[in-house]
Formats: C-alpha cells, sequence, structure tokens
C-alpha cells in the first residue's frame, strides 16, 4: 500500500475526497508516515467515529499539532470521565458568565467601532481586521486584559491567536511562528491564572454574577479533584480565546461569498436572524476549514464488516462530507437557502466535527461560531465599500486556507 503523506501535503482538502472517489464506496485504506490509516465519511461514519469504544483522540494529536494549535494537556487529549469532566467546563462557561450571547454582543459593539475607523483608512485588510476586533470581544467577554497600550497589546494577542491556527498543519516559518505565538501567551495566561489565585479571584463581584470566564477555568477542579496546573489552565484559556478568534477565516470567506454573489447581500442585509443563521452554515459548509479529524482504534474494531486493526488511524473527512453529493444538492455551489427553515443533522454537516457536546468530541465553540457568524454577516452585509483589484483565489493545498490577499476593501462609507 502506498504512503500517502506527499499527496497530503501536494493536495491539502482535495487529497482525502479525491482518494475516495478513486476507491469507491465504503472505507478507503492507505498510509500516512508508514503508518496504517482508514478513512471514513458519512452521517453513520460520524457517530461510529465519536463512539470511544471505537475510536480514541488520546494518543492520535501528533506534537507539533498540540505545540500550536491545541496545546498540550488540552481537553482535546483526553478520553472517559478525565475528558468527560474537563469538557463540562467549556459546556458551563458558554451558558453562564452572560453566555454565547454576551460574547455576540460584545463582538457587535467592537464591529460598530472598527466599522468607523476603517471609513477614516485608505484600505482596510479585512483578515486583519476582524480578527482584532474579534480579539478584543472575546477578551473582555472572557476577562482577561490588554494592559499597557490596549491597542498595541491586542494586534499582538490577535497575530499570536491567528498563528496559532494558521501554523498547525504546515512545516516551515508558519509553524514555527505558532510555535512561539503559544509559548508567549500560555505564559501570560499562566501569570493571570496565578494572580487570580493569589487575591481570590473566584469570587463574583457581589452582584450575583458567576465569575469570568478567566477565573472559572482557574479554578476548575479536573476528574482527580485537584486545580489544573496554571500552564494547563493557560491552555484551556486559549482553547476559548483561539477558536473564537478562528472565526475571522469564516467572517472573510463570508466576504468572499458576497462578493462572489452579489444578489444575496440585500437579504442577509436585512433584518431575518433565520436567513443570518442559515447563511452561516452555508459558510461553514461551503469553505474550507478542517480537512479531517483523527483518532486511533484501541482495539480490533470492524466498520460495516470491514476490519480495522488495533493500532490503526482512523480519519473522519470533514471537507469531503461537506461536500458529498450523497448529501447535499450541486455541493459546489453557494446556496444559503439549503438551511432556510431548518437546522442540519447533528451529524450531516461537520466543518467543526461531529456527535454531542457533552459527552463526545464535538467542538463547544460551535455555538460561538454561529453566534458570531450570525452578528458580523449581516453588518458587513450593510457595509458600504469597494473591493479593488487583488488576488482572491483560495488555494486547497494551504490548511488552513483563506482568500490569498486577506482581502482588501476601500472607500468604507
Amino acid at each position: 500500500m502506498l504512503d500517502n503523506t506527499l499527496q497530503l501535503l501536494t493536495k491539502g482538502y482535495a487529497w482525502l475526497p479525491d482518494l475516495t472517489r478513486r476507491n469507491g464506496p465504503g472505507p478507503v485504506r492507505t498510509r500516512l508516515l508508514g503508518k496504517p490509516v482508514v478513512a471514513l465519511r458519512g452521517p453513520a461514519a460520524v457517530g461510529f467515529f465519536y463512539d470511544e469504544d471505537h475510536v480514541r483522540r488520546r494518543t492520535a494529536l501528533p506534537e507539533p499539532v498540540l505545540s500550536t494549535l491545541f496545546g498540550k494537556g488540552a481537553v482535546h487529549t483526553l478520553d472517559g470521565d478525565e475528558h468527560r469532566q474537563r469538557k463540562a467546563l467549556f459546556v458551563t462557561v458558554l451558558k453562564d458568565t452572560d453566555g454565547v450571547a454576551g460574547l455576540a454582543r460584545h463582538v457587535e459593539q467592537e464591529w460598530e467601532r472598527s466599522a468607523k475607523e476603517w471609513a477614516g483608512r485608505s484600505q482596510v485588510t479585512l483578515f486583519d481586521e476582524v480578527s482584532l476586533l474579534i480579539t478584543r470581544a472575546v477578551c473582555a467577554w472572557a476577562g482577561v486584559p490588554l494592559p499597557e497600550h490596549p491597542e498595541d497589546e491586542a494586534r499582538r494577542t490577535a497575530q499570536d491567536l491567528v498563528a496559532m491556527v494558521d501554523g498547525f498543519a504546515t512545516e516551515g516559518p508558519r509553524h514555527w511562528k505558532a510555535r512561539r505565538a503559544r509559548q508567549r501567551q500560555e505564559g501570560r495566561l499562566a501569570r493571570l491564572v496565578e494572580d487570580l489565585r493569589a487575591t481570590g479571584g473566584e469570587a463574583s463581584d457581589g452582584d450575583g454574577q458567576p465569575p469570568s470566564v478567566v477565573a472559572a477555568v482557574a479554578f476548575h477542579r479536573d476528574a482527580d479533584g485537584e486545580l489544573l496546573d496554571p500552564r494547563t489552565a493557560a491552555v484551556e484559556v486559549l482553547n476559548i480565546l483561539r477558536p473564537t478568534v478562528a472565526v475571522t477565516w469564516y467572517t472573510v470567506f463570508g466576504a468572499h461569498a458576497l462578493h462572489r454573489n452579489p444578489a444575496l447581500r440585500e437579504r442577509l442585509a436585512g433584518q431575518d436572524e433565520g436567513h443570518a443563521r442559515a447563511f452561516a452554515h452555508e459558510v461553514r459548509r461551503f469553505y474550507p476549514f478542517a480537512p479531517f479529524v483523527a483518532g486511533l482504534a484501541p482495539a480490533d474494531i470492524e466498520w460495516h464488516g470491514e476490519p480495522i486493526p488495533e493500532g490503526t488511524m482512523v480519519l473522519l473527512d470533514l471537507y469531503g462530507q461537506n461536500h458529498d453529493p450523497e448529501l447535499w444538492n450541486s455541493p459546489y455551489v453557494f446556496d444559503p437557502d439549503r438551511f432556510d427553515g431548518r437546522e442540519p443533522g447533528r451529524d450531516e454537516l461537520v466543518p467543526q466535527g461531529g456527535g454531542e457536546v457533552s459527552q463526545g468530541h464535538r467542538c463547544p465553540g460551535e455555538d460561538v461560531t454561529l453566534a458570531v457568524l450570525s452578528t458580523l454577516l449581516p453588518h458587513l452585509a450593510r457595509l458600504d465599500y469597494d473591493v479593488p483589484q487583488q488576488d482572491l483565489r483560495i488555494t486547497l493545498h494551504r490548511m488552513p486556507t483563506r482568500p490569498r490577499s486577506g482581502f482588501v476593501i476601500t472607500g468604507v462609507r
């Protein structure tokens, strides 16, 4: 069996869908880095993949991904009761501390502030500025201070959070930039956790409100009853901040969709919250972000009669499933109407994984992504601007990809 590592690196998002098309129905068998791999796709495969009797995540994530995207000791590296206890922290945080709606309000305020500023500038690179405004919003919501020179600190923090996402699936300068960014932010947040513990920051401010997000993490007790060590607590704070800032990718993809489909702008600019959510779903389905997720078979298992030996790496093809013609009519057409009046099935649309949020490995920030996108995209549709000549190509071999120019706009009015 041929090793497909080079093909993955050169084809990116297209690698696994192309391999599936060539191999026909059923699981795809290949090798990556010399190790056996089985790739699955489809709603039934999602349920199979997220059953811990079939696939485990604890040892599946390679060190380069932990040192850039997730962080060592993160919830993503746990299974069983340890994972459920740690995951409960994130689920609770997103319900308390004014919840997802509170974060969306912060984002909206920062958008309005930023849009006024953009009107005085000759040009704006939307990717850079959206990442900055989301960073300011999520840090304010989470109780993470941006001290001394707030604008400079916010921009540096935004650049670090972007770098962690941008460098996880590559080698070379982007990867080492991501490692340095994580080390810098983990150190800063670990010191914040230590300060909160030293000053008793767990307590509310006396008006009955819950503690801040960062305090909730700082005083969380794991399955063993112990507080997280400061560095691991910092990792988990970053696992709230980083994926929120990663919504920048989808926001800029939304700008790309509006530019390519200007007839969609008027309806999105209206007050139809349901359509804004449908548009957000379609951005997440249509545009590439995570190519697949991976785990290891903990024992000899079977998928529809096909044997999967213990230790085999199991891939769930997210990008391929979100463009599978068996699931989506005209999958390579951007059409928000496919979600108007309906929510996608739990294991149908899987840009951020599948399964249950509370019990499995599905991203607990999916509601955050939808809320932030549903807030920002209508504001973007209402914004009056020009799109000058630039390179707006989105290459599938770069992971994570984005418009090459970052989406430059001028003449903001």
